[in-house]
């Protein structure tokens, strides 16, 4: 088994095998991401990760693999008919698999035909995370996230069109203070549109080596604060409008832990922020982390 660099996945992958199909990102201009700087993009050679799939069947040829990841970012960006082919050689070797899923940027789904995602699906690609980050077009822009919200809504619909599931990322506070409403209601509207079976909330974390770090040291970007987040994020959950969305914002760089299914639970998760906002009951900064 061969990984290279730092391996990335969505949290809800914690117990899935992970096999890397492309080496970083294909796009990897993000300001506030320092997930792949250190990575030139690649699709790795089918023959490579095909035998990185066998040696894992050798090694636990006892153990029932449910879930199986494929990485690194922008991984749906892979031609359609080495997909194809992975996909049967995973279903060769794993046919116990409950779950296939794998990153994909706006622009990769935008690319597929409606039939491609469909043979995709049928072959067994069953879910695409999506890291939407904001769902308000001047912060896509800022951080230079090369999407726009009508891009990602409509890449959404397309996988559903297709029965994939979608998981989709925002980041609270990516806005900074000069644009943290229109961020949380965009994004409000974004969801609304798209309706995702999955919504993850997670909270800025900016690393000293990202170009975001230096707009925050010469002024030009300002950090909200933990009350400042959760009234971005009570803002967010009013706004929504997602009958069935699961929502989740209990990552680890979430001051508050809040999750729950639009719209069903919308009440229950702001009076939770309610609570934490006056009791001061926000995680501190030093166990924050991703």
């Amino acid at each position: 088994m061969r990984y290279e660099g730092s391996v990335y996945r969505p949290p809800s992958e914690a117990g899935s095998l992970i096999i890397q199909l492309t080496i970083g990102c294909a796009r990897n201009a993000c300001t506030f991401c320092s997930m792949f700087k250190d990575k030139k993009f690649r699709v790795r050679k089918l023959d490579d990760v095909v035998r990185d799939l066998e040696e894992v069947r050798r090694y636990y040829r006892d153990y029932y693999i449910r879930r199986i990841f494929f990485a690194d970012g922008d991984a749906l960006i892979v031609k359609t008919k080495d997909l194809l082919y992975i996909l049967e050689e995973t279903k060769r070797l794993y046919p116990e698999v409950e779950r296939i899923s794998i990153y994909g940027a706006p622009k990769d789904v935008l690319m597929k035909t409606d039939e491609e995602l469909k043979t995709l699906r049928e072959a067994g690609l069953e879910m695409v995370y999506i890291g939407a980050e904001s769902g308000d077009d001047e912060v896509l822009r800022r951080v230079k996230k090369n999407a726009t919200h009508d891009e990602i809504v409509e890449a959404c619909l397309k996988l559903k069109k297709a029965g994939m599931v979608t998981s989709l990322t925002l980041i609270s506070g990516l806005g900074g203070k000069e644009r943290y409403k229109e961020h949380a209601l965009e994004s409000a509207r974004l969801v609304s549109e798209a309706k995702p079976e999955y919504v993850g909330l997670l909270t800025l974390l900016v690393e000293r080596t990202v170009p975001l770090y230096q707009e925050i040291k010469n002024g030009t970007f300002q950090m909200l604060g933990p009350a400042e987040i959760l009234e971005e994020t009570k803002i967010f959950i009013e706004n929504t409008d997602a009958e069935g969305t699961v929502f989740r914002s209990n990552h680890a760089s979430n001051y508050v832990s809040l999750a729950g299914t639009f719209n069903r639970d919308k009440a229950e998760m702001l009076e939770k922020i309610k609570w934490a906002e006056k009791n001061s009951a926000f995680k501190p900064e030093y166990f924050r982390a991703l």
